[in-house]
């Protein structure tokens, strides 16, 4: 077609696509109840109107005496009933014996009835149709009502047999709108699914060497490291049928549902093979099967025998591939991890700083940022973000450059967005000025002990404006990510930990509840440096407590004796990064109150404002 008749023709090829999807449904149950409603308002009205308008009913006689009287004008018979419209105006009604002619009662009343007028209506039409009416709306009424009990109870017995089906959402290409590119930070993971997908759209490549389909794929993660986007990019790039389901949606109250919809999932995608399945949160039917005391038969595990057959049982199950995500891997039955069934096992740690900025890049898309941001420096505050955290991060930045009427998203924005996201929001509490002074001297002890530490990495922020559950916060920026630790960092973390109740002691000789969480964190964090981390004269001691596949029996693995010499360990690991953080702050006590008397003023110190107090950091023993 010429481009000038695409332009005028309104009846286009696109139309004509839009035309043809065009569907008339008709619902017969909606039908029936508009027409039974619309015939009960008229009739309603009609005996409302008949009910207002019907004159006062007199005897016969009497109509006779006031028809010879010469009062009446004129005439109207309908049937037995008698309208009468009388001289001035008036009207009433009067009924005469069934089979009398009107005209003979008035002539033997000695009535001339050539001088009245008299009209007569003929209903005889519209008393058949309401006389069919009556007989056939009850009728019609019944048989619906009839239908539509039979059709409700057929409806229930159909969604009891139905249970067994699987409930899972089918996408194909173009369906989903995330893809590989809309994911970052976690490239390994992404390099594994890119693979999978290329083999089930060019499976000739890999078996011309040999290779044989993965049957499943695992991913391990925590929380809001990208797990369920992965899976959407999957069915936004795959060329072949996605389906998509929760473990928790195997679960019914009826027993045997769960391995049915199971057993009908796996068919489905068998008869449209290649497919991809991806089911959420699998632990929840993939649960570690009991050995002990409780049933084997209970719905969970049937439901996870099931899947154990369909992966890699007797009946082949080639081109269908199984994804599967989980933050609780230890919790997975180990005949469900094994080589045939997950043979991979993609683990998704926090983004690195490399991937924090290839996230935010991502996020930042559809958002204007003022040139003042430094895209590094947000990336560097904040370690220990998932991705799903730098997307809520930067969603708050946008709603406080927004709030504030900015038009441009700025880096203070960032920061105090990152901040919130971390401590939560501000809180203006109403406090004394001793509580802001102890508040403050809690909050100087912390930073200065990191500060004067050689192994602790720089101060970002300290403030003692009261977010969340604490009364200020100090917050530090690490250089650089770490994989690993070393027991002289460690240490020195445990002496920042304490630095706050070590401040309050040394000012004011009192202790505060304000260091409950403080000493909570140092605990955890000495715990783990004896028994998990074998850093102390006990040498390479653990506690598992608990052995994972007996999930109801707790076996103790240490003797009392054992307990007693591991919670001496503890004790003396606090006992001496305390005794570090007291020494330190009372070798540059001046400095100290220096900082505190700063914080009672600016109530936030950042980085630069911070090092102008208390002089530069000195460089690590790294």
């Amino acid at each position: 077609m010429p481009e000038k008749d695409k332009k005028t023709n309104p009846f286009s090829e696109l139309s004509q696509k839009k035309f043809k999807k065009v569907e008339i449904k008709i619902d017969l149950k909606k039908i029936l109840t508009w027409v039974l409603a619309i015939f009960l308002i008229f009739w309603l009205l009609g005996a409302l109107a008949n009910f207002a308008i019907s004159p006062e009913e007199i005897s016969f006689s009497q109509a006779l005496s006031d028809i010879k009287n010469e009062k009446v004008e004129k005439i109207e018979i309908s049937g037995n009933q008698i309208d009468l419209y009388y001289q001035d105006q008036s009207f009433t009604t009067t009924r005469k014996e069934s089979g009398d002619s009107l005209v003979s009662l008035l002539q033997q009343e000695g009535i001339d009835p050539s001088e009245l007028e008299i009209k007569v209506k003929d209903e005889s039409l519209s008393q058949i149709w309401i006389d069919i009416l009556l007989t056939i709306i009850p009728l019609v009424l019944i048989g619906a009502f009839f239908y539509f009990t039979f059709k409700q109870a057929r409806g229930a017995q159909d969604s009891i047999f139905s249970f067994g089906k699987s409930k899972a959402r089918q996408f194909f290409k173009g369906k989903q709108d995330a893809t590989f590119a809309d994911v970052a930070g976690v490239d390994e993971a992404k390099n594994e699914l890119e693979e999978v997908v290329d083999f089930l759209k060019h499976p000739a490549k890999y078996r011309r060497l040999g290779a044989r389909t993965p049957k499943g794929v695992l991913l391990v993660g925590p929380p809001g490291t990208g797990k369920t986007l992965l899976a959407r990019a999957v069915a936004g790039e795959a060329n072949v049928p996605f389906y998509s389901m929760a473990g928790s949606e195997f679960m019914e109250m009826l027993v045997g549902v769960g391995s049915a919809r199971m057993r009908d999932l796996f068919e489905t995608a068998k008869k449209n093979a290649p497919a991809i399945i991806f089911i959420d949160e699998i632990e929840s039917i993939g649960r570690s099967r009991s050995r002990t005391v409780s049933s084997g038969h209970d719905e969970r595990e049937q439901t996870l025998n099931q899947m154990l057959v369909e992966m890699d049982g007797f009946s082949p199950n080639d081109n269908v591939i199984v994804i599967g995500a989980s933050n609780r891997p230890d919790l997975l039955d180990s005949a469900l991890l094994r080589p045939g069934r997950f043979d991979r096992r993609v683990v998704l740690d926090m983004p690195d700083i490399q991937g924090r900025g290839a996230i935010l890049k991502i996020h930042a898309q559809g958002k204007p940022f003022d040139k003042s941001v430094d895209w590094e420096k947000a990336a560097k505050q904040t370690v220990g973000f998932s991705g799903a955290d730098l997307e809520n991060m930067l969603n708050e930045a946008a709603i406080l450059a927004a709030r504030a009427n900015k038009k441009a998203i700025e880096m203070e924005d960032l920061e105090e967005a990152a901040t919130k996201v971390k401590l939560g929001p501000q809180k203006k509490r109403l406090q004394s000025e001793q509580e802001r002074k102890i508040a403050a001297y809690h909050e100087s002890g912390h930073a200065l002990i990191a500060h004067l530490l050689p192994n602790v990495d720089p101060i970002g922020r300290v403030s003692i404006v009261a977010r969340g559950l604490t009364l200020g916060h100090t917050m530090i920026s690490p250089i650089q990510d770490r994989t690993q630790e070393t027991k002289t960092r460690l240490m020195e973390r445990l002496s920042v930990l304490l630095g706050g109740r070590a401040a309050e002691e040394l000012v004011f000789s009192e202790m505060t509840t304000g260091a409950s969480d403080d000493i909570k964190k140092a605990n955890r964090l000495a715990r783990s440096m004896v028994v998990d981390f074998g850093m102390s004269s006990l040498g390479p001691v653990t506690w598992d407590g608990q052995d994972g596949e007996e999930e109801w029996l707790v076996v103790d693995s240490v003797s009392a004796k054992m307990k007693a010499r591991i919670d001496g360990e503890i004790e003396a690991i606090i006992k001496k990064a305390y005794r570090q953080a007291k020494t330190i702050l009372k070798e540059n006590k001046k400095i100290l109150i220096r900082l505190a008397k700063e914080l009672l003023v600016k109530e936030t110190l950042d980085q630069a404002e911070f090092e102008r107090v208390v002089g530069k950091k000195r460089k690590s023993n790294e």
